[in-house]
């Protein structure tokens, strides 16, 4: 099904039209219709006199019923306008010369005011129609969750609403196929289970195992017929390297097994409904050429609000169900915050309207493996729910009103979570530990790098960025040419790839000298009682070795060679490529200059002597203008903050640029 599909026919809505009880059935506690003039109730029992609406207790103007405060607006406009026209019309006629009247004049006259007449008229009913259909609006009530969207004449599902709302490239046709074999089936279930159910748990584990024998029933449920073929799609592409690779192309034919369920397993008003969008959810992270995972994320989290997911239920559930349904909707809430700051934009529902408490860890035992490992899923949890912290903070409130006392703000939120990092449990797979320790650098250098309500960063605020951004950069080039890590992977990677990379080529256009020049820089102080800053990173790897110099040039190569070999799986990463080499082509071809300068100082030692005190000079003759401002004269000094907000806050424009 494709974006641009027409859909001529309306499906059919469940509408609900709320009322409010009149005061004489409310202090009787008997159901009232909200008939007008008046209801039911109160005509049998001969008091339709008495009569009177829940908004008409209140004051004028504050009513609580959205109809009742538009005609209020509509009566302050109307009578706006007829005062405008009587000034208008009291103007024009102490301004306008008038002549004697002739007798063809006051025809004329009358006409024009029985003209205007007609279209005052016919614009008050106009008018009139306009909000009465918004009046309607105000009563009516959509969600995810009504069952109205079964097949019906029209054609009409709410799945096939989704997959549209959804697709990017045509999407394969939906066929009906008997399942693989066993030994196909079960390697790939398990890679699910071993790398990304560990991650999002959002089923029941035994659901999970037991999916091979149910869809081998003859008449299988649609929901497990579509979870089967979901976890086989997305176990096989994630361990596809190109697209025209064998897992890739089996991804894509699972995915078409799929679609042959999805107007049943996509129904909503059922818990299933969750789980299918949040395995479908998973597999556009795998596949953005065929769906937009932003869209699909937010028609999830809908469902989640709808079915009231997002708020703890009374305690009348077993324990194994409350954790089960919490493990479900932090699964999706973690989803939801990854794509959302992967892709700069606001989360589909604030904190402040969330009240679940984070379920039990559970112990998991690796394929291969007889010991059990500690829960990684909780650990992900409660860094999501850091990160989704300050991101609210930092990007989705008012970006006009700055943040006071931005430093310690920051400061305590890296706090939050180095206490986070330190206190993970022993023994994780390794693959994981380095997944999240590539989310902590990550999350680090999106929370220091300067925003509109954070504008003014200090040296040492770039000076972890320097040191994060390298240290993120060399390890994900080792894991994306590698084939050790078995951790999920998505192009979410590579979109965090170019962020990485743009803010280090931010804070090298701001303060190149510095951060190159190998010099100490100094910890901010803080005020008693609040969150130092964070110390800097230790090095680690290659990127340790050699001097600042070298390292920036070696890690400018390593974000497009990262992207490249992105590339061969999501065409868009080779986008991503060209963006980075347009904005890094100045920064780098400054740092080439300092190289050729510094080549050539170690092949003729005799020139280096010459003039200890002299040697900044050619330097910055020889480099181009990005680093000179980071000599400029302290009045001077206050426009630098701005240029740091620019470069941050471009990624977004650039991101959007290549949507």
């Amino acid at each position: 099904m494709r974006r641009g599909s027409s859909f001529s026919d309306n499906p059919l809505l469940r509408v609900s039209r709320p009322v409010s009880a009149c005061s004489r059935c409310r202090s009787a506690k008997v159901k009232c219709d909200g008939k007008l003039p008046a209801c039911t109730a109160c005509e049998k029992a001969g008091r339709e006199n008495e009569c009177s609406a829940a908004n008409d207790q209140f004051a004028r103007g504050k009513e609580r019923s959205y109809v009742a405060a538009l005609e209020l607006r509509i009566e302050k406009l109307e009578r706006r306008l007829a005062y405008a026209r009587l000034r208008k019309a009291s103007v024009s006629m102490h301004e306008t010369d008038v002549g004697p009247s002739t007798e063809s004049h006051r025809k004329d006259s009358l006409t024009t005011i029985r003209d205007a007449i007609h279209r005052q008229a016919a614009r008050k009913r106009e008018n009139s129609d306009v909000n009465t259909l918004v009046s309607d609006f105000g009563y009516m009530s959509v969600n995810a969750t009504t069952r109205d969207f079964e097949e019906s004449v029209s054609n009409m599902t709410f799945a096939r609403l989704v997959l549209a709302a959804s697709s990017n490239d045509a999407l394969p046709e939906p066929r009906e196929m008997p399942p693989p074999p066993r030994e196909t089936a079960s390697p790939l279930i398990q890679f699910y289970m071993d790398n990304i159910f560990s991650l999002y748990p959002a089923f029941q584990a035994t659901y999970v195992r037991s999916l091979l024998d149910n869809i081998a029933q003859p008449r299988p449920k649609s929901s497990e017929a579509w979870a089967f073929w979901m976890i086989l799609a997305i176990a096989s592409t994630a361990q596809s390297r190109n697209t025209e690779d064998q897992y890739y192309q089996d991804g894509v034919e699972f995915l078409s097994c799929a679609l042959f369920y999805a107007d049943r397993a996509l129904m909503p008003g059922y818990s299933s409904q969750l789980q299918a969008l949040l395995l479908l959810t998973q597999f556009s992270m795998l596949d953005p050429a065929h769906f937009d995972s932003w869209h699909l994320i937010g028609f999830t989290c809908r469902a989640v609000v709808d079915l009231g997911l997002h708020q703890d239920p009374p305690q009348t559930q077993s324990t194994d169900d409350l954790d089960a349904r919490r493990r479900t909707f932090y699964s999706i809430y973690a989803l939801d915050r990854a794509i959302s700051m992967v892709h700069a934009r606001p989360f589909s529902f604030i904190d402040d309207a969330i009240s679940v408490a984070l379920p039990a860890p559970i112990r998991v035992t690796p394929s291969g493996s007889r010991s059990q490992v500690p829960d990684p899923s909780v650990q992900l949890f409660r860094l999501r729910r850091l990160q989704s912290k300050w991101y609210q903070t930092l990007f989705q409130c008012d970006s006009n009103d700055q943040l006071p006392d931005a430093a310690c703000f920051i400061w305590n939120m890296c706090h939050d979570m180095r206490e986070w990092s330190e206190a993970l449990p022993k023994g994780l797979p390794v693959d994981i530990q380095e997944m999240l320790d590539l989310e902590l650098r990550y999350s680090y250098v999106y929370c220091i790098a300067p925003s509109s309500r954070t504008p003014h960063m200090t040296a040492y605020g770039r000076k972890l960025i320097f040191e994060h951004a390298i240290a993120y950069i060399d390890r994900i080039h080792a894991i994306s040419n590698g084939d050790t890590s078995n951790t999920l992977y998505t192009y979410h990677d590579a979109l965090r790839v170019y962020f990485m990379g743009s803010q280090f080529v931010a804070v090298l256009r701001d303060a190149a000298d510095v951060l190159i020049s190998g010099s100490s820089v100094s910890v901010p102080l803080t005020l008693p009682g609040q969150a130092p800053a964070p110390p800097l990173p230790e090095r680690f790897g290659r990127a340790s070795n050699g001097d600042d110099l070298d390292r920036s040039l070696e890690t400018l190569e390593k974000v497009s060679l990262t992207l490249n070999k992105y590339g061969q799986r999501w065409e868009y990463a080779l986008q991503l490529k060209g963006s980075f080499e347009v904005i890094s082509a100045e920064v780098l071809d400054g740092l080439k200059a300092r190289e050729d300068l510094r080549d050539s100082r170690k092949s003729a030692p005799s020139q280096a002597e010459q003039g200890q005190g002299q040697h900044q000079l050619p330097v910055a003759q020889t480099i181009p203008n990005f680093t000179q401002h980071a000599s400029l004269p302290q009045h001077m000094s206050s426009q630098q903050p701005l240029q740091d907000m620019r470069w941050a806050e471009s990624y977004n424009d650039r991101l959007s640029d290549l949507r």
